[in-house]
């Protein structure tokens, strides 16, 4: 039997915001910020390990309600405060191997406030592919982040 080749995708994903991108930033760079806007499998239970620096790693493992276990192991490659953030990451699923991503996040400032960019390209393994999956998780993320800085959530 051959292993089907891997697969190559991309997408870039912008977000504005009513704070500067330092605000935007942090919201990265805090683990508790990060765990209120990132996390999608917060009912399945997760166990994470965050260490925001270069060449920090980072591990984010879930156990689904059917008993798989999902574990997404990050590492940092460089961070320029309030301006860029590039880190590679992989997925596994019961140690299977899924997919493999680099990311660069930019934040820039835009009148009062920010714009975001998010580049992530993406190598799909052995036959998985969830594009689509994959681009709307990030963006309902992002979403939940666009709303955590949110004037009127801020004030709540």
């Amino acid at each position: 039997m051959t292993t089907p080749p891997s697969a190559h995708t991309d997408f870039v994903i912008e977000r504005r915001f009513a704070v500067p991108p330092g605000a935007v930033f942090q919201a990265w760079a805090d683990p508790q910020a990060r765990r209120l806007w990132s996390d999608c499998h917060g009912e399945c239970g997760s166990e994470q390990r965050f260490d925001f620096r270069p060449m920090g790693h980072e591990t984010h493992r879930v156990v689904h309600a059917d008993g798989r276990t999902q574990t997404i192991e990050r590492v940092y490659f460089d961070i320029v405060v309030d301006r860029r953030i590039v880190f590679g990451y992989d997925i596994r699923l019961d140690a299977r191997p899924l997919s493999v991503s680099l990311v660069t996040v930019e934040f820039f400032a835009a009148g009062r406030g920010a714009r975001m960019v998010y580049t992530e390209q993406l190598a799909y393994l052995d036959g998985h592919e969830d594009r689509a999956r994959r681009l709307q998780g990030t963006q309902e993320g992002l979403d939940r982040l666009v709303l955590l800085l949110s004037p009127q959530e801020r004030a709540s």
